[in-house]
């Protein structure tokens, strides 16, 4: 049975939560301060990690799926549960549908909006999953897909939506985007003959780490905006150097001609960048005056 469970959550990379879900805390965290003037409720933490957890569950194992027949063929990815046959495609539909309905059941318990969009949710979360057979920047569609957690947050604590929150969202779509570029480096011959799309192919290596950058440099630049739009504390301003310099070390580890140090710039680095953010907004937020 805990063999099993294993497989599941390598399936549906369960650890990789930690890239979007603090990111979402940080959108609750402001909500409940701007608007209240307080902190939000353990009930509204409990259900949007429910939320967030399944949807993203129901969105990797519907991703697992939609690729089989190109997980099985690349030498990277051959040994994930569905390809070497350790979960059968069957189970994982059934998966999914029990993650759908358990993200159904934490929308509705958050408010009437956050159900009313829950079926958008969703939808952008699964588009995600064809976006590599047609256009060369499905990795801003991926960002997206996880750059609306801060968004859905705030629409979970407040039952509407802040124009402030646009900005965090796209900050988190150029972080998610730029780190698979760079993800999608190692992928470049696999996808040439494929024929899928990324920017590394379509680009070459070099330019596809330069893209990277500058995405990334726009993460800065808009966590920026939005610390100075809603006048938040020094904290906050701490949080985005950390950030800044976290970011430019995961680029130090990544060179056109040597790709060996990716996984720990894709793994280690992103899910330091995303925790500390939280927390240091997180103190920033204690601190606001608002």
């Amino acid at each position: 049975m805990a063999g099993r469970i294993r497989t599941i959550l390598e399936m549906i990379k369960f650890e990789h939560s930690v890239f979007a879900l603090p990111f979402a805390l940080t959108g609750a965290l402001l909500a409940a301060r701007v608007t209240r003037h307080g902190w939000p409720t353990l009930r509204q933490i409990l259900w949007i990690v429910v939320a967030m957890v399944a949807a993203r569950s129901a969105a990797m194992t519907l991703n697992r799926i939609a690729d089989l027949r190109y997980d099985k063929a690349n030498p990277r990815t051959k040994m994930r549960a569905l390809a070497t046959g350790a979960l059968s495609v069957q189970f994982a539909w059934g998966f999914l549908l029990a993650a759908v309905a358990v993200f159904f059941a934490a929308a509705w318990q958050l408010n009437l909006l956050a159900l009313e969009l829950a079926p958008l949710a969703l939808l952008i979360l699964f588009f995600y999953s064809y976006t590599k057979r047609f256009t060369s920047w499905s990795h801003v569609f991926l960002g997206f897909a996880l750059g609306i957690s801060p968004a859905a947050a705030w629409i979970a604590i407040t039952g509407s939506l802040n124009w402030h929150m646009v900005i965090l969202c796209a900050a988190v779509t150029l972080w998610v985007g730029g780190f698979d570029v760079l993800y999608a480096c190692q992928d470049v011959e696999f996808d040439k003959g494929a024929g899928l799309f990324s920017v590394p192919k379509r680009f070459g290596i070099a330019n596809a780490l330069r893209i990277a950058r500058l995405m990334h440099v726009g993460v800065v630049a808009l966590l920026s905006w939005l610390a100075l739009s809603f006048g938040l504390p020094w904290p906050a301003w701490v949080g985005i150097v950390v950030v800044a310099a976290l970011l430019a070390y995961e680029h130090s580890l990544v060179k056109a001609n040597d790709l060996s140090k990716l996984n720990a710039a894709f793994f280690t680095v992103n899910g330091y960048i995303s925790m500390l953010f939280l927390l240091f907004w997180g103190v920033a937020a204690a601190l606001w005056r608002v």
